[in-house]
């Protein structure tokens, strides 16, 4: 008798055949699975931060699984780029609902005995601070990206790396986890590796 076969895992394999910034030249190619593991450790400092600097109680390794997750979608919808994504308010509620309907689908290809798990953590609640960490976290991984494409001469993210600053400042005017992080880190996203010394 053969088992029934879930193929939850083989789709996020397939994370990395995602291109992101599908609209610019890149001098390097970013993939969902890189920018993920970029934003679960940049979500789960936050975390940190927020606990042992501003009297936080987060789950740091619950948010940065959520960060791990937080593009799955994407292996069936592909990365829409940000200004069609954000053109007006229907594309972006219309875009929200085929991303949940994607969510949806690949819970499904989870085995039911860990589907509420993983459900948890795909489908999480846009209000909770668990959420609001890893949105911050993913708008500080695309502005380091911008930033490392900048440094490498490709004007190409010269306004997104200003769109991303404004984005990224207005985080850290109402998270001071975000703000500490700035000032603490992104500096060294400027530096060469004989710099970092």
């Amino acid at each position: 008798m053969s088992k029934k076969s879930f193929s939850f895992f083989a789709y996020m394999a397939r994370m990395k055949l995602i291109r992101r910034w599908g609209l610019m030249k890149s001098v390097t190619d970013e993939n969902i699975a890189e920018h993920s593991a970029q934003v679960a450790q940049i979500a789960h400092a936050l975390a940190l931060i927020k606990n042992k600097k501003f009297g936080g109680n987060i789950n740091a390794d619950r948010v940065t699984t959520i960060a791990i997750y937080h593009e799955t979608s994407e292996v069936l919808t592909g990365d829409l780029p940000t200004p069609i994504k954000y053109y007006n308010d229907d594309i972006r509620n219309s875009y929200k609902d085929i991303e949940r309907k994607a969510n949806d689908k690949l819970l499904l290809t989870i085995h039911e005995d860990f589907r509420e798990d993983y459900s948890s953590i795909i489908e999480v609640d846009p209000s909770s601070d668990e959420y609001k960490l890893v949105k911050a976290a993913d708008k500080l991984s695309a502005y380091i990206k911008a930033v490392e494409e900048m440094q490498s001469g490709n004007r190409e993210f010269a306004m997104a790396q200003k769109a991303l600053a404004k984005e990224v400042e207005n985080y850290a005017c109402t998270m001071p986890e975000v703000r500490w992080f700035c000032d603490t880190y992104l500096e060294s996203f400027k530096k060469t590796l004989d710099e970092l010394e």
